[in-house]
């Protein structure tokens, strides 16, 4: 059984007034002619939401993993631009810096990330690397006090916005993957080209683009952790990234099936509410168990993440699970809407638009699985909630 505390309510009460009174109003507009949300980030930045899990030494909130779930999901239910952006800010971005960065790293950048004074990138996907992230182009050639970055990084959420990037990129070809390195690179450096936005079939007002470095010098005081670890730093962010992800999809599922419930209790057919029509009230009653199951598989994953327990696997199946609910309940909610499910004014057609990505980005669902088969057959058993602490620590 999960307890929320007296300050997890709070946060997901702040998160649910935010997106109902400030994101819903224009989310409409800003969908559909790609407008990015400009004052919207401001507003979460002031607000605490890009840097929740920051240390306060560093300007950020110091909250736990389940409160920053729980401020997603209902930003997600929303506004899923706002929320990706939310996410790599916090889960890829300033995360990856404060469990891995120099202390010189953390106090350069830490307070400018979490206040939205600047949005970071995480730049990992290439044109040839995207699920198999063991290939990269990119190459960072070693020239003694710094590095020449050049190379191309594609889908890159917060791409033209962001102001920091941190970059997978090759210095050791013959080595693999034990030969790339992490760098951080300021967008304004010389060498740095950013591509044109992406025009995507959802989160359209977030900004999608390729990002192309030509021998940006890149000091070696801006590489995260030894030399080679650029990888093992890319695998444990983005295992934390897709708790993140997971709780965007449980917020587009919620928020489908609340506006869902709300509909059928209006619309009437038949001469009494649709909701009584056993048609609909069975789907309903699907979407709020599977919505329950995803939300405890989530919750489950953030747990284990504030306990440091190897929530890898945990990870990968709340992603997942997630994802697989949001997609399927969000065609359901534009059933369930029928006609008026198909036009924007309604809301159900952009979830289900946005339900999409979820299971592609941050490891697609295939890749979730190579992830959880790959423990399962390696020996490493499913814990169970009421049995994590007897789960191996994580390194």
């Amino acid at each position: 059984m999960f307890h929320l505390t007296e300050e997890h309510l709070a946060v997901q009460q702040a998160a649910r007034d935010f997106a109902q009174n400030e994101l819903k109003p224009g989310v409409i507009e800003r969908d559909s002619k790609g407008i990015y949300p400009t004052e919207q980030v401001k507003k979460m930045g002031e607000l605490g939401f890009l840097g929740m899990m920051v240390s306060p030494e560093y300007g950020g909130g110091g909250m736990d993993t389940l409160s920053y779930v729980l401020a997603m999901e209902e930003i997600s239910k929303v506004d899923n631009s706002c929320s990706v952006i939310m996410s790599v800010n916090n889960s890829l971005v300033c995360w990856g810096i404060e469990a891995f960065g120099t202390e010189e790293q953390k106090r350069k950048y830490l307070p400018k990330l979490v206040t939205g004074e600047w949005i970071g990138s995480f730049c990992l996907s290439e044109p040839e690397a995207g699920s198999d992230a063991t290939s990269q182009r990119t190459t960072a050639v070693d020239m003694g006090d710094h590095y020449l970055l050049s190379g191309t990084k594609n889908w890159i959420t917060n791409g033209a916005t962001s102001k920091l990037h941190l970059v997978m990129a090759q210095t050791y070809p013959e080595k693999a993957h034990r030969g790339i390195n992490c760098l951080i690179v300021e967008a304004d450096w010389p060498g740095v080209t950013i591509g044109a936005k992406e025009d995507k079939l959802g989160i359209r007002s977030s900004d999608t683009t390729s990002i192309m470095y030509s021998d940006v010098k890149v000091p070696k005081a801006n590489r995260i952790g030894d030399d080679g670890f650029g990888f093992k730093f890319a695998m444990k962010t983005l295992s934390g990234g897709r708790i993140g992800i997971a709780s965007q999809a449980l917020g587009i599922a919620a928020g489908a099936y609340e506006l869902s419930v709300a509909y059928s209790k209006e619309r009437s057919a038949f001469g009494k509410p649709i909701s009584q029509h056993q048609a609909i009230a069975f789907k309903l009653a699907d979407m709020a168990t599977e919505i329950e199951a995803a939300r405890l598989l989530v919750y489950r994953a953030a747990l284990m993440k504030d306990q440091r327990l190897n929530y890898d696997q945990a990870a990968a199946m709340a992603k997942l699970y997630a994802s697989e609910v949001a997609m399927r309940h969000t065609v359901e909610a534009v059933q369930i809407h029928g006609g008026y499910g198909f036009v924007k004014e309604y809301h159900v057609e952009r979830l289900m638009r946005d339900a999409k990505i979820t299971q592609i980005y941050e490891g697609t669902s295939e890749v979730q699985r190579i992830v959880i088969s790959r423990n399962v057959l390696n020996g490493e058993l499913y814990v169970p909630m009421l049995n994590t602490q007897s789960a191996e620590l994580a390194h």
